[in-house]
């Protein structure tokens, strides 16, 4: 009896996909994928054993329509047969959730616990799967963990970069196999050797050098980047790049990391930014340096921050989960978030973990690694030491407010170690680039704000919430040059914003511009003046990067005030306790930006939150079942949410009284489509992230629409009501059924 793996919509069984064909090549690919961390045995096993359940009678049957058959738990238990309780185990996790995702070890929740599926009863399997099927043997993966207490998390990293480069492997061979069953290319993969890209960033830096005019600012920046790149030989691990705001921390670190993944053979670059307000201008200055003319496409960078609801096709057949599939990183280099990077090293479902092995042998450069979350820091921080320890990955800490995080210098308990700092001398450049005094301004009302602002042609006020933002611009938007930047705003219209503010301070014209904290990190603006909402320390110094930042002025004035309190005007999150920290260390240091004063800020917020830098015990709860690997890996990824409240995407076809715009085309397509990866890319500008049941009330509201929900789930929700969307200050949905009288008269 022939076996097979998937079947073709026509045709007779001569065209279905072979088993063993599949296992075998499957088995290849999470090989390749292995390979550069010594495990590619490891992945050609998980390969060879995840559909293994489908030799058998039952799921023959199902391939001519009959009922839903359990296929993955057999070659879990064939693993554990195989290669007993510790390596086979790690497998058994791994062929178990190929389909569900990974699952407690015990006590499961909405997926069945590895322990109680290895219990069920299952089809036989027919012997004839030995004859086709040899499997490796197997030495212990070459794994060194950090001390006692890592063992565990190191293990338990293990089973997800398998499970990433099974997932992977059998969704690529699949789309390989349907690609190939009716006719139709397959684009994957084809992106120039970063030994090319590398030579576009040398011939974009050099004319760049040519062009600007001499200045100190400048000058500095040159010696920066030759620094740093000087630095390109030192072996992977762990690196740090600490240079003031405007120092050119962009194009530095994206240049010490093509030097550097050249050098050593690595894959690729991962750009990790904290917000996605700023997600597509990082890529726009990257395609901006490497491309080779104004038409060139540049597709190899890939931004990817909206998860367009991934999680949500893990129960659909092998053909339906190809068309909703996803990001899995192949390109040369990635633009994504901090909530998509550390939220995957922790997630279980195959959707978002299928890209992790790509983390592997690669750079991955953290743009304002002093944002990385509090309430999760002591495990993002074994997890950074884990990829440079064991998945020959190079970790560069890049920010102005280096985080104190390592474990002697900073007496950060389980910290780094090996922090290898590549820019010149950072004291040295704190001091010739300081541009601004900050200065505490105490308590100050919107109506004493807005008089402020007016004063000024040009001024900058940063707060720390978006109902607060929109009001203090309401009080001003009759002055001349008034602006309002929110995250409420899809990232192509923050942008058009973005670009007039940029030009009007060129120019010398009026603008007033009033923003939340998405400006701080990485916007290249330069005001003369800056308002900051309290906040923490790191906030603060990053606000005054945008205040004369090319140094026009002798020195630019930063102000520091305390905002008026009322509805909707509490500061988020852990901004009240950052704000204290900040105001103790402002008094006792004269310079509150210097080297030293951010160090005792970040060693005072460290101290003081102490166990709650990992506050849902993810460490713990790794640890305690170190011994059994029993890794509760559906609770941790249920527990491990850098944004408490889910976000999910709307689609605002921008702008919206454009009805041939870019968003409809990609619509259009949509409504067409039978894979939707590349459009969901081309989409991603066009989002807005709002709550998940504020979603769902403007769909009940009619103002917005899941596009072929039977097909894609709800990945993708269209905003159809305009009336919502306002070229000033972006989606609003306080009356989603409201229209203007305007838009219904016929």
């Amino acid at each position: 009896m022939e076996y097979y793996a998937h079947s073709g919509e026509s045709g007779g069984c001569e065209y279905w996909h072979r088993l063993a064909t599949h296992l075998q090549d499957t088995g290849a690919r999470a090989a390749d994928f292995l390979e550069p961390a010594g495990m590619a045995n490891i992945g050609r096993t998980a390969g060879l054993l995840h559909d293994l359940g489908k030799y058998t009678r039952e799921f023959q049957a199902r391939l001519n329509g009959g009922r839903r058959v359990n296929h993955s738990t057999a070659g879990a238990k064939v693993a554990i047969e195989r290669y007993g309780q510790k390596l086979g185990r790690m497998l058994a996790f791994c062929v178990a959730g190929h389909h569900a995702g990974l699952a407690d070890g015990v006590d499961g929740n909405r997926i069945t616990a590895l322990t109680d599926r290895l219990k069920e009863e299952v089809p036989r399997l027919d012997p004839v799967w030995e004859r086709e099927i040899e499997l490796p043997q197997l030495e212990p993966p070459p794994l060194k963990p950090r001390d006692i207490e890592t063992a565990g998390f190191c293990a338990a990293f293990l089973i997800r970069m398998m499970f990433s480069a099974l997932v992977d492997a059998d969704y690529l061979d699949t789309e390989a196999y349907y690609a190939k069953l009716e006719g139709k290319h397959q684009p994957r993969g084809q992106y120039p050797l970063l030994r090319d890209i590398s030579q576009r960033l040398d011939v974009y830096l050099k004319a760049l050098m040519s062009d600007v005019k001499a200045s100190e600012i400048n000058d500095l920046r040159q010696e920066v980047l030759c620094h740093a790149r000087s630095k390109a030989d030192l072996p992977p691990g762990l690196f740090s790049l600490t240079v003031p705001t405007g120092g050119g921390k962009t194009l530095t670190s994206l240049a010490f990391a093509l030097d550097h993944a050249v050098r050593h053979g690595l894959e690729r670059i991962i750009y990790v930014i904290p917000y996605t307000s700023i997600i597509d201008q990082t890529a726009s200055v990257f395609r901006c340096a490497l491309s080779e003319n104004k038409n060139d496409q540049v597709d190899f960078i890939i931004e990817h921050h909206s998860a367009f609801d991934e999680d949500n096709i893990s129960n659909r057949e092998a053909k339906e989960k190809l068309s909703l599939a996803m990001e899995n990183w192949d390109a040369p280099i990635i633009v994504t978030t901090s909530v998509q990077f550390f939220e995957s090293l922790f997630a279980n479902r195959s959707s978002r973990c299928r890209k992790l092995h790509n983390i592997t042998n690669s750079v991955v450069i953290l743009d304002e690694a002093q944002t990385l979350p509090l309430k999760f820091l002591r495990p993002c921080v074994t997890a950074l030491d884990e990829l440079a320890r064991n998945w020959r990955t190079s970790i560069v800490l890049c920010t102005a407010t280096q985080p104190a995080l390592r474990t002697a210098e900073d007496e950060f308990h389980g910290g780094l170690t090996g922090l290898r700092e590549i820019a010149p001398d950072p004291k040295r450049l704190y001091q010739r680039l300081r541009r601004t005094c900050i200065h505490q301004q105490g308590y100050m009302d919107d109506t004493q704000l807005a008089t402020r602002l007016r004063e000024f042609p040009q001024a900058l006020c940063i707060v720390n919430k978006r109902r607060h933002a929109r009001e203090l611009y309401e009080s001003i938007r009759d002055a001349e040059g008034a602006a309002h930047l929110t995250t409420l705003m899809c990232a192509h219209h923050r942008r058009e914003i973005l670009n007039t503010v940029k030009r009007h301070l060129k120019d010398g014209a009026p603008v007033r511009l009033v923003a939340t904290s998405l400006i701080e990190a990485g916007v290249d603006v330069d005001f003369p003046v800056v308002w900051r909402a309290e906040a923490g320390l790191e906030s603060i110094i990053q606000a005054a990067g945008r205040c004369n930042r090319e140094g026009k002025a002798s020195i630019g004035d930063v102000f520091v005030f305390k905002p008026a309190e009322g509805e909707g005007r509490k500061p988020p999150g852990d901004i009240p306790q950052l704000a204290g920290a900040a105001r103790e260390v402002m008094r006792l240091h004269e310079d509150p930006a210097s080297l030293d004063a951010i160090r005792a800020y970040f060693q005072l917020v460290y101290w003081t939150k102490d166990k709650q830098l990992d506050a849902e015990d993810i460490l713990a709860k790794i640890h305690e079942r170190s011994d059994t690997l029993d890794f509760p890996f559906e609770t941790i990824a249920r527990k491990f949410r850098l944004i408490e409240t889910e976000m999910v995407p709307i689609i605002i076809p921008y702008p919206v009284e454009n009805d041939n715009g870019v968003v409809r085309c990609l619509l259009e397509k949509l409504e067409r489509a039978e894979y939707t990866g590349r459009i969901a890319r081309r989409l991603q500008p066009y989002t807005v992230q709002v709550p998940r049941d504020v979603r769902n009330k403007l769909c009940s509201a009619g103002a917005v629409r899941v596009v072929r929900k039977e097909c894609f789930a709800e990945q993708f929700a269209v905003l159809e009501n305009f009336e919502l969307y306002s070229s000033e200050v972006g989606l609003t949905w306080d009356e989603p059924e409201f229209r203007r009288s305007e838009g219904l008269v016929y």
